[in-house]
């Protein structure tokens, strides 16, 4: 009996129950607030809960290791292990004492500002604003409670884990709520997993720079896990221009207890690029779709655009060029574009594409299936861009690289599945089918590359060049094979002709009684 997958389900079906158990009783208490506020208030006190958590642990293993409580107040116990301090007014048992105050909002707002003074690196990062009065202190003590259930238990990796998990589904619920505005912070789960499965980080650089709320540094750390690496394997780097989603990211990562350099403040990476000598080994992002007032017209000059000068009405060429420029001499990159990049010739973005591609940069493209994302419905596709692809050095640990001089592509439109009515994922089965034909195809794969039609094909420059350089996948990889019915083809013409026949038969049968009835009715045709 395979008891391995059956306690894996269950465990995902009970993670499932509580976080959709926790998301249904926290979205009742919301109030008058909207999805974008209330976003801060809930997840600003996750955090709290977390930190607290661990910072108890810690306390707890101090105890029992000195055999006795003198220590325990002693803040390098904490931050030698990489704990954050938190002060005894600050604490989550304090905090939910009051949660049936009338005051607790204020007692909340002194707990976030007393943390950040006691640990700098979370200066100007905790959301306040907890006694506002638009937020009903009385359901505010209710959500106090609610959380206060989550991530029980004394191992660490249980409470982190445990929080993390509802950190992250909160905000992909967050990001449902709020629609368009929504994507500004969060990539959906299956698209960031494609990613990282297919690009495979196990140790070096990772950079994302428009990174949100990070998801694509846990789904990496996720990643290494699973695959018996360390996350001290990774150093990991971004940028984010939202001072508000930056705080998030932050939050996000300090739970997950991945260190990260975001820079000391949120900026924009076009006019303050944070991380200028960085050269990464890994990046993943997925950049804003056609942004247009992005200010390239003062970037006209800028050393990035090795390729062509971006037009000044659309940033996603702009991006693409900002990646390659921070690559790695073997780096490789992956990322999300709207589906226009892959074929326009406007302003420019033609010539850019074709020099591209005309330096050996691109390495695969995936079509992907409409309806991912919660803030757009504008068809999207993946990239994948590696430098130096004749040297498998930092790529596939071979001696060569066989695959220069072409691209894959991988047509995935038709995969996944409806999660809502408007909303589309991909299974865990769709995201390993694209991620192992990539990698069959590079040669670091456990299984031999084979062309599909209707789903992937490996071309060659000359191939793309014919194209225009078009970078669609659904023109390489022709039309899916029909399965042979194993009907003989001389019966089959000998069947579909009779059938034809009586069909012409029916029609002109049909015809004549149409002309009989109007010649009833007085009229001749």
């Amino acid at each position: 009996m395979p008891r391995g997958p059956t306690k894996k389900k269950t465990e995902d079906t009970t993670s499932q129950s509580l976080e959709s158990k926790l998301w249904a009783t926290a979205d009742k208490l919301r109030g008058h607030l909207d999805a974008a506020d209330y976003k801060h208030v809930v997840l600003g006190l996750i955090f709290l809960k977390y930190i607290s958590d661990r910072f108890a642990q810690r306390h707890e293993e101090i105890i029992r290791e000195e055999a006795g409580t003198y220590a325990a107040e002693d803040r390098d116990e904490y931050t030698a292990e990489g704990v954050f301090w938190v002060p005894a007014s600050s604490r989550w048992a304090v905090v939910q004492t009051a949660a049936k105050q009338p005051d607790i909002g204020k007692r909340i707002d002194g707990a976030m500002t007393d943390i950040e003074r006691e640990n700098p690196h979370l200066k100007n990062i905790l959301p306040k604003g907890y006694a506002r009065p638009t937020l009903d202190q009385r359901r505010l003590g209710e959500l106090v409670d609610l959380i206060g259930t989550i991530g029980l238990g004394t191992a660490e990796h249980q409470a982190r884990d445990t929080l993390g998990r509802v950190y992250e589904y909160f905000l992909g619920r967050f990001a449902s709520a709020e629609g368009k505005r929504g994507g500004e912070f969060y990539t959906p789960a299956s698209v960031v997993r494609t990613l990282v499965t297919m690009l495979a980080p196990y140790k070096g650089r990772i950079y994302d720079p428009c990174c949100g709320s990070g998801g694509m540094f846990v789904q990496s750390e996720k990643f290494i896990e699973a695959h018996g690496g360390k996350v001290g394997d990774i150093s990991v780097y971004g940028e984010e221009s939202n001072p508000n989603t930056w705080k998030l990211a932050l939050m996000n990562l300090a739970i997950r207890g991945i260190e990260a350099d975001l820079g000391p403040e949120a900026a924009d990476t076009f006019h303050k690029d944070l991380h200028p000598d960085l050269r990464a080994d890994y990046i993943l992002a997925n950049p804003p779709f056609n942004i247009s007032d992005w200010g390239g017209d003062l970037l006209r000059d800028d050393k990035r655009w090795q390729y062509g000068i971006p037009p000044t009405g659309n940033a996603n060429f702009a991006w693409v060029q900002h990646m390659v420029h921070h690559l790695a001499p073997y780096g490789i990159a992956g990322f999300v574009l709207a589906n226009g990049s892959m074929s326009s010739n406007t302003s420019g973005e033609g010539e850019i594409r074709k020099n591209l591609i005309e330096a050996d940069l691109v390495d695969c493209m995936v079509a992907m299936p409409g309806q991912l994302f919660y803030s757009t419905q504008i068809p999207v596709c993946l990239w994948f861009l590696a430098k130096n692809r004749d040297d498998g050095r930092g790529m596939t640990g071979k001696e060569l690289f066989e695959r220069t001089g072409e691209v894959l592509f991988i047509d995935a439109r038709n995969m996944g599945f409806m999660a809502d009515r408007t909303h589309r994922e991909l299974t865990d089965e769709d995201i390993q089918k694209i991620a192992d034909t990539y990698h069959n195809w590079r040669g670091d794969g456990d299984g031999e590359y084979a062309d599909i039609p209707g789903f992937c094909k490996a071309a060659s420059l000359d191939d793309i060049r014919k194209n225009g350089h078009v970078l669609t996948p659904g023109r390489y990889v022709g039309a899916a094979a029909k399965d042979d019915d194993g009907e003989p083809f001389e019966e089959k013409m000998d069947r579909l002709t009779k059938e034809l026949s009586a069909q012409l038969a029916e029609g002109r049968r049909l015809e004549d009684e149409m002309l009989k009835n109007f010649r009833v009715l007085g009229y001749e045709l």
